[in-house]
């Protein structure tokens, strides 16, 4: 079953702007956000866990440390 949705003047110029051809349909680009969101929010929760192990571990450097570490 299809159904309307409204959505404001910013947002539509936003799904325009990311069709990669003239024919792709607003479903198609709402589907391929909704696909990279859902990939990517499993990668970054697993990383968000591993990134707090190793802060629990003291694993952390300062700006400063790392700065140094670059050169920079």
């Amino acid at each position: 079953m299809a159904t309307t949705i409204q959505v404001s003047e910013n947002l539509l110029k936003e799904l325009k702007d990311r069709k990669l051809y003239d024919k792709e349909s607003y479903e198609e680009i709402i589907w391929d956000l909704l696909e990279d969101t859902m990939v990517l929010s499993e990668e970054t929760k697993k990383e968000i866990r591993q990134a707090e192990e190793e802060f629990k571990q003291g694993k952390v450097h300062t700006l400063e440390e790392v700065k140094q570490e670059l050169g920079l």
